[in-house]
């Protein structure tokens, strides 16, 4: 007689142990890679384009990602360069910096946009590892939620009887240790970009 497949709280269906930990790793590492994402944008006291990655410029009505409009350069510590392909829209360009949160004042000649990184003070420096600190706590979180899914896919295998009790306490096991090693992860990249935005150049 064929089993029907056990169906996740997340809609994915599981008929093994191995299966709940391969989806849960699959979900714990797209935490992790949208926290690097989100980290990426909080800017440091040197100068890096990712910063600009959240960045949306109206062209023409549309919402477009300003890497999509223009060369993006580093060309000292404290300096990005800006060079719209189309230069009409420098306009909408320099607009949609200055209402973003960076906090920055972009200069535009005509044909190329400046924008200087200047110094963190130490109240921006304190604002900004408080936002870094509520990004962390909030894919920590999503972590947690993936965990808890987890244990209750576990949780229906048994009720299912597709694995042993035995079974059921070991794969409980294998989940915390990889939250663990997931928390951990996260950690560790919330601290190496708290010491970027702390460090001072």
């Amino acid at each position: 007689m064929k089993t029907e497949p056990q169906t996740a709280p997340s809609g994915a269906s599981f008929n093994s142990v191995k299966d709940v930990e391969t989806h849960l790793r699959t979900k714990m590492d797209k935490a992790v890679s949208d926290l690097q994402h989100e980290m990426a944008s909080i800017r440091t006291g040197r100068a890096s384009v990712s910063i600009l990655d959240q960045i949306r410029v109206d062209y023409y009505g549309t919402p477009t990602p300003l890497n999509q409009l223009a060369n993006l350069h580093v060309p000292e510590p404290s300096l990005i360069t800006i060079q719209p392909w189309d230069v009409s829209q420098i306009g909408p360009i320099e607009k949609a910096i200055r209402i973003s949160d960076l906090g920055l004042n972009p200069a535009n000649d005509g044909k190329l946009i400046r924008l200087p990184i200047p110094p963190l003070t130490e109240e921006r420096r304190k604002e900004l590892v408080k936002k870094l600190h509520g990004a962390a706590e909030h894919h920590r979180v999503s972590v947690r939620n993936v965990r808890r899914d987890g244990n209750e896919s576990i949780k229906k295998l048994l009720k299912d009887k597709k694995i042993t009790e035995d079974e059921e306490k070991r794969a409980h096991e294998e989940i915390q240790k990889l939250t663990d090693g997931y928390m951990g992860k996260i950690d560790l990249a919330a601290k190496t970009k708290e010491k970027e935005i702390l460090e001072i150049k």
